[in-house]
C-alpha cells in the first residue's frame, strides 16, 4: 500500500533522529491502525480500516511543526496528507495553542482545505475552534467561514484506563450544514502500545451510513 510505505518511512526518520537530551528541539512520531477513520463524526474511509501516522517537531520556545497522513475513501481521494504549524504555551494550569492546518488530498485537490485554529485547556478540559479560510470545505462549495467547535475532557480511571469525552459542533457557512458529533472512548497502554475503543455518532441524517453511530477500535504506538 503506497500510503503505508510513506508512513513507515516517516516513522523510520523519527526513530533514527538523534537529539541531545538538553537540546531545545524535540521530534516525536506516531503510527496507528484504526477500524474506521472518522473525522468530525463522519467516516472518511467508507467504514473501512485505515493506517495513520505522522511526526511532530517542537521547539522549547513553543513553536511547532508537524505532518500526518492516512488513507481515505471518498470522491476520487484515496489519501490525506496534513501539514500544520503553530505556537503553544501555558500559564499555570491553563494551556493555549494557535496555528494553521492545511489538509491535502493528492488525488482529489478539490477537497483541499485550510483552517486556522485556536485552543485553550484547563487541567483535563479543552476547547478549540477551527475556522476555514479556504474557498471550499472538503469539497463542499462556499465553505469559507465554517467553524468547528471541539470540546474535550479526559479522566484517569482505575487500572490505567483513560476515559475521553468529546463534543463537536460544525457551524456551517455557505453549502455546509450545521450538525453536532460526539465521542466516548477509553484507552489503555498495554505492552508499549496504545489500545482504544470508542463510540461515535452525529445528529445529521444527510450523511447516510457515514454519519451513523459506530464503534471504532484502534491500536498504535507513539515514539
Amino acid at each position: 500500500m503506497k500510503k503505508l510505505s510513506y508512513l513507515l518511512i516517516l516513522s523510520g526518520l523519527v526513530s533514527v533522529s538523534a537529539i541531545a537530551a538538553d537540546s531545545p528541539h524535540s521530534i516525536t512520531g506516531n503510527l496507528y491502525l484504526v477500524s474506521d477513520y472518522q473525522f468530525r463524526g463522519v467516516s472518511q474511509t467508507d467504514e473501512d480500516p485505515a493506517i495513520q501516522g505522522g511526526f511532530d517537531y517542537a521547539h522549547a520556545s513553543g513553536f511547532y511543526l508537524g505532518t500526518w497522513a492516512s488513507n481515505v475513501e471518498f470522491g476520487a481521494a484515496n489519501s490525506e496528507w496534513d501539514v500544520y504549524g503553530g505556537y503553544a504555551g501555558s500559564v499555570g494550569d491553563i494551556g493555549y495553542n494557535v496555528g494553521l492546518l492545511q489538509y491535502l488530498y493528492p488525488d482529489y485537490s478539490d477537497a483541499d482545505t485550510t483552517e486556522v485554529y485556536a485552543g485553550i485547556t484547563y487541567k483535563q478540559f479543552g476547547l478549540k475552534a477551527s475556522y476555514t479560510i479556504s474557498d471550499d470545505y472538503f469539497d463542499i462549495g462556499n465553505g469559507d467561514g465554517t467553524v468547528y467547535w471541539d470540546a474535550t475532557a479526559n479522566f484517569e480511571l482505575p487500572a490505567g484506563f483513560t476515559l475521553g469525552l468529546h463534543y463537536g459542533f460544525t457551524a456551517g457557512s455557505g453549502s455546509q450544514v450545521d450538525y453536532s458529533d460526539w465521542k466516548i472512548g477509553v484507552t489503555k497502554e498495554v505492552g508499549g502500545f496504545n489500545l482504544g475503543l470508542a463510540y461515535v455518532d452525529t445528529d445529521e441524517n444527510s450523511f447516510g451510513k457515514f454519519g451513523d453511530e459506530r464503534v471504532i477500535l484502534s491500536i498504535g504506538k507513539s515514539f
